[in-house]
């Protein structure tokens, strides 16, 4: 079983010529397809893949625009081409590329949609943001100036609000690592991590609450009484001492003793 070429630029395959005097490739195509598929021959499928990764290197640089390598964004659409040329049925007699653009777009867009974001963004809203940026592109250079949020909105016949939208959640496309120098270039400048990072007070306030409570089952049964109708019940001292049946004088002397001790407490945790 030999493969089947494509026919070099001075000759159609059998001899064969379209009326523009140009070699009918897309013959020669049908050949190879018609030969991988009906008979297994793999050396037609390597001849394909060869013949169309220019159409797939035009479609993957269609992003070059984005933050993405060029060699990742050549893999994936390459990848699209062999899944192409394996799902394609060359009977139903349509145009190869007509079927390989899609598959090739459809593999691009996963690529960005699974593997490009730091963050997890919703599909829609993804989409968006990659036409809001090329929209963008195509304005500055029709407008010679940066467009407004408006006139992007107009180009791409979506609301203000969802532009707006877009373009935060390119933000989220790609992290930037907390070892990163604030002033890149700059030997002695400071980690991001170094001017984020700070104390957090809560873990003092923890152990306060736990030196406090442990404070508070030493006091005396009287003093957690007259600070519980203090504080708790919200009553003044002299109706803390008419039902206790203290003087207002000896409550406040309760109080102040039960305040010191806990405070004291607090303070050494």
């Amino acid at each position: 079983m030999t493969a089947v070429a494509l026919a070099p630029a001075s000759a159609a395959p059998n001899g064969r010529r379209t009326a523009s005097g140009r070699p009918d490739t897309r013959e020669a195509e049908r050949r190879l397809l018609v030969g991988y598929h009906r008979d297994g021959d793999l050396a037609a499928r390597e001849q394909l893949v060869k013949s169309f990764l220019p159409f797939a290197r035009d479609l993957a640089l269609r992003y070059r625009y984005t933050d993405e390598p060029v060699d990742d964004l050549l893999q994936v659409a390459n990848l699209g081409l062999i899944k192409a040329i394996d799902r394609f049925d060359p009977e139903r007699g349509s145009k190869f590329t007509s079927f390989a653009a899609p598959t090739i777009l459809g593999e691009l867009k996963r690529h960005f949609r699974d593997k490009g974001w730091a963050v997890h963004v919703p599909r829609d809203l993804q989409e968006r943001t990659l036409a809001v940026s090329r929209g963008t592109e195509d304005l500055s250079k029709t407008l010679g100036r940066s467009p407004t949020v408006r006139e992007v909105a107009e180009r791409l016949g979506c609301t203000v609000e969802e532009v707006l939208e877009a373009q935060e959640a390119a933000a989220s496309y790609e992290a930037i690592s907390l070892d990163t120098p604030v002033a890149p270039g700059d030997d002695e400048s400071a980690a991001m991590v170094d001017l984020m990072g700070r104390e957090d007070p809560g873990y003092d306030l923890v152990a306060r609450r736990d030196a406090i409570a442990g404070a508070w089952e030493t006091l005396p049964e009287i003093v957690r009484t007259v600070l519980e109708l203090r504080f708790s019940s919200d009553l003044t001292q002299h109706e803390i001492g008419e039902r206790i049946g203290y003087s207002q004088m000896h409550v406040s002397r309760l109080l102040r003793r039960g305040l010191n001790h806990l405070e004291a407490a607090a303070t050494a945790a």
